[in-house]
């Protein structure tokens, strides 16, 4: 039985760090969480990653944002306190949080276990809760969840290392299972070496799949055989190399989210290959039909997973031992770290060490 929160029916004070307009500087800011109920839990922000897409949020590239903004979606922690129903958790669970956190559980999405493609998802930071309050991320000490959307986190996965998984591994995991390429022996090209590529690759090879890195120079070629173990890299700038590949894959995840041209990564598919697009280019890309139609070959898409997946590839990761690589921050680094992310330096993704260094 879960063990009841004194918090229940009652806002919770909080403390984080928000962007209060489009420059995106972050500074630290008093909030309250909202009322908690009998099916939530509370707890204890420990580790937080900083996505792309938090990038956008305060920024408001998106157009969608409400200052003030906290950021962050990729959060795991410790449960402080659960309501009176709660039954997936109990005070001192490791519990994790990723892009979403409520949908509306009556369309057909939510009833296949495809919340995040719920047309009333709310995302954990800058969405409106069904209470209409705003939610703010886990750029902060607390959070307070519905236990529906958080999942367990195994004892063995290191929390650093696992808070990526949350947003960049369950991205690249969706497609990997949904379009079929997780098949012993099949052959995934993965575009783009960052944060969600590198775990791309490390989610392929623990299905059994032969993995190639396409990228657009030599630059990372060490680090993708070397480091991550990638069976060949693929430089997509040289003719001869594309040439030679020509008709080898089964499918392809497409991590970019710069404009790029994919008419040569048809060319890479075999008959019937399955081209994934999960990065988001500001700018539509061109679709060539023809190698489409000749090939009966598919361009798709895919976004997050639902949280039943979302636990499946948490428990995956932890028997496989698959974590992100990860720079650990302190809070207060974190304007520093966004101007690193826009310029691309980071291998491969920061993780903020919420709960130590977080000062009120």
């Amino acid at each position: 039985m879960a063990e009841k929160s004194h918090q229940e029916g009652h806002p919770t004070k909080a403390f984080g760090w928000a962007a209060r307009d489009q420059s995106g500087v972050l500074s630290p800011f008093n909030f309250s969480r909202r009322a908690t109920g009998e099916k939530d839990v509370a707890f204890k922000v420990l580790f937080c990653g900083v996505c792309h897409s938090d990038l956008h949020m305060i920024k408001n590239e998106w157009g969608i944002s409400s200052y003030p903004v906290v950021p962050g979606h990729e959060i795991v922690g410790q449960v402080t306190a659960v309501g009176s129903k709660v039954e997936k958790f109990k005070v001192g669970d490791k519990i994790g949080v990723g892009y979403m956190i409520g949908s509306c559980h009556s369309c057909d999405s939510c009833h296949d276990d495809l919340e995040n493609y719920c047309p009333e998802v709310i995302l954990t930071s800058g969405g409106t809760y069904h209470d209409g309050t705003t939610t703010y991320g886990g750029f902060s000490d607390i959070m307070i969840a519905d236990e529906h959307y958080a999942v367990r986190i195994p004892e063995n996965l290191p929390l650093d290392g696992g808070a990526p998984l949350l947003c960049a591994g369950i991205t690249v995991y969706s497609p990997l299972r949904f379009y079929g390429l997780d098949k012993p022996g099949m052959h995934v090209g993965v575009v783009g070496l960052g944060g969600l590529g590198h775990v791309a690759v490390k989610f392929a090879k623990a299905m059994g799949v032969k993995v190639t890195v396409i990228s657009t120079s030599l630059k990372k070629k060490e680090e993708a055989l070397e480091h991550l173990g990638a069976h060949s890299f693929l430089v997509s700038r040289d003719p001869d190399q594309m040439q030679a590949a020509a008709g080898t894959m089964d499918g392809i995840i497409d991590t970019v989210s710069a404009a790029h041209p994919i008419f040569p990564l048809i060319g890479l598919l075999k008959t019937q290959g399955k081209l994934v697009l999960v990065g988001a280019p500001a700018k539509p890309l061109e679709l060539p039909v023809f190698p489409l139609i000749m090939g009966r070959k598919i361009v798709g898409g895919s976004s997050i997973g639902g949280m039943k997946e979302t636990q499946e590839m948490i428990d995956f990761a932890a028997k496989n031992n698959i974590t992100a690589d990860v720079e650990v921050i302190p809070m207060d680094y974190v304007n520093t770290a966004f101007e690193r992310l826009l310029k691309g330096d980071v291998r491969y993704r920061f993780v903020i060490d919420v709960g130590n260094t977080l000062k009120i």
